[in-house]
């Protein structure tokens, strides 16, 4: 069987403007394609579905032509995206959002709403996959975290981050053995008391 796990997010995130309406990571990310030479190595189904084939290196443009079984990882409110993509300092120069990227519970009522549309925006992005993909599984919790996988202590410890009552290694456990058809999205920020937090109080 062939199957990808990812935790690929970041991309779908780059795509969308940061808190002062530019697209930063859009940028750098389209130059870095530029850079490299890569674009005569992106999925050529998809190159040819738009009419900027740099986009292609995002996953919203790629995701549907993605054929081997594809496990999504993520955060809703993945560290790396909120600090990079979001509010990246550029856009933030009087540090309006260092507190609260410090520590969510510092988060104002107004930068709660625009972390929730964050999330919204991203699940709104693999909507389609979530519905429509039969061999597909999604893990998408509401913890400030980054790259879940890599650590024990967030994939399969006794008190790993969990989704009715899943945790990750056995959600893909589910998903890689077709055990069930395992596409959990948890609730807002903050509803899971089981988050492994990299900023603020866990």
């Amino acid at each position: 069987m062939r199957f990808t796990t990812t935790n690929f997010l970041f991309g779908l995130s780059s795509c969308r403007p940061d808190i002062s309406m530019l697209h930063t990571q859009r940028t750098f990310f389209q130059q870095l394609v530029t850079l490299q030479g890569i674009e005569p190595n992106l999925d050529e189904n998809c190159t040819s579905s738009i009419s900027d084939p740099k986009q292609c290196i995002f996953p919203q443009y790629l995701l549907k032509h993605i054929t081997p079984p594809l496990f999504i990882l993520n955060s809703a409110y993945d560290v790396y995206q909120f600090h990079h993509i979001l509010v990246p300092p550029s856009a933030d120069p009087h540090g309006h959002w260092n507190r609260c990227k410090l520590n969510p519970k510092a988060c104002s009522a107004d930068q709660i709403s625009l972390l929730h549309a964050f999330r919204f925006e991203m699940l709104t992005a693999v909507r389609s996959f979530l519905f429509n993909s039969s061999s597909g599984g999604v893990f998408i919790n509401s913890c400030f975290a980054h790259c879940q996988s890599e650590s024990q202590d967030t994939w399969f410890a006794l008190d790993s981050p969990l989704l009715l009552n899943e945790t990750i290694a056995e959600s893909v456990g589910d998903w890689y053995f077709s055990r069930n058809v395992s596409k959990k999205v948890d609730c807002r920020y903050p509803c899971d008391t089981t988050c492994h937090n990299l900023i603020g109080a866990a």
